[in-house]
């Protein structure tokens, strides 16, 4: 088999857009390794041409104090129906381990002489894949994650839920550490996170990828889970619009689409699709039928990448197109005279 063909281009297609350097938390040296044959450019190329599962690796909230965070470990248990996780195989399957555990957590936290008093108990996270996902080997996969991430620097517990389309994980990770360290992780530690998970899943023979939006063409970010239910309540007509969705609905109605943030995203997305044609090429002028392959999966891949606009840009448009259709309704009458 020849060497792979590679051109000019690939790191910048999947650089994250936070510099690793950042993380407070996550060690180097348990990063997801670039030595990894999973971790080279062919087989990353492979994965993102197929469009395999993308990890969610999310900060969902924080406790505040001993009874929210007995609450907290009570709702993702299931009032104790679900098992806890913890280290070395610990397991809490009894509501007063569970509040055991939280009365723990908060004493230890009392203890530090160094606490202020709006400190926070844990940080809640969410490991997710789409439905289909093989459960038993996601939630393998979230124990070695817990293990690798936060096992010898934080004490944590999470509970495996599968009653959704798609299987999930709360993690709960005590703020303070073994050493006083406190857990404040920075974007950089969430994209190192989302490498680690996606690496775990594929040692246990799970596709899983952590690509950055822009790998995949995507230029809006996800929508917050809060704005979506108020307007699906006010869709409802049951409560007001949140003030962010009005915010961006004015935009769009008084700003013109093309703002300076809107061509750089332009411009990086033209440079990610060309590196992607370019890469195409090179590989469809081997002589490998593997290379050949990976070329026409590219192809596709770039042919079907979703249009570049924001969410001002598809506002604006929808705006306009219901004004015309409002505008010729207005005339139908004057047709028929």
């Amino acid at each position: 088999m020849t060497d792979f063909i590679q051109v000019r281009g690939f790191e910048d297609a999947i650089r994250s857009p936070v510099r690793p350097k950042r993380a407070r938390i996550t060690d180097r040296a348990t990063v997801a390794s670039r030595s990894r044959a999973d971790m080279a450019p062919r087989a990353r190329l492979d994965r993102i041409a197929r469009r395999v599962p993308e990890v969610m690796v999310k900060i969902t909230g924080r406790t505040k104090d001993g009874g929210h965070l007995a609450a907290h470990l009570a709702y993702i248990s299931r009032n104790s129906a679900l098992p806890l996780e913890g280290p070395d195989g610990e397991r809490l399957e009894t509501r007063e381990t569970v509040r055991s555990l939280a009365a723990d957590w908060m004493a230890e936290l009392e203890a530090d002489p160094r606490r202020r008093k709006d400190a926070s108990v844990s940080l809640s996270i969410v490991l997710s894949m789409p439905p289909g996902t093989d459960p038993f080997r996601m939630h393998d996969a979230s124990r070695a994650f817990a293990t690798r991430t936060f096992g010898e620097t934080h004490p944590y517990v999470f509970a495996f839920h599968t009653d959704e389309r798609h299987p999930h994980v709360h993690l709960t990770v005590r703020t303070l550490g073994h050493d006083g360290r406190k857990l404040n992780p920075r974007k950089a530690d969430l994209e190192q996170w989302r490498q680690i998970f996606a690496a775990v899943l594929r040692d246990r023979g799970v596709e899983a990828e952590a690509t950055p939006r822009r790998a995949r063409g995507v230029v809006r970010k996800a929508e917050v889970g809060a704005v979506r239910r108020m307007r699906d309540r006010f869709d409802k007509g049951q409560g007001a619009p949140a003030k962010v969705e009005i915010g961006v609905v004015k935009a769009a109605l008084e700003q013109p689409r093309r703002q300076p943030w809107t061509e750089a995203i332009r411009e990086r997305q033209s440079a990610v699709r060309k590196y992607f044609v370019a890469q195409a090429v090179a590989l469809s002028r081997s002589p490998e039928a593997d290379d050949q392959r990976l070329a026409k999966t590219l192809e596709t891949f770039v042919k079907t990448m979703p249009p570049v606009e924001t969410r001002q840009e598809v506002l604006a448009r929808e705006i306009e197109g219901r004004a015309g259709k409002a505008t010729a309704k207005d005339r139908e009458p004057i047709r028929r005279r």
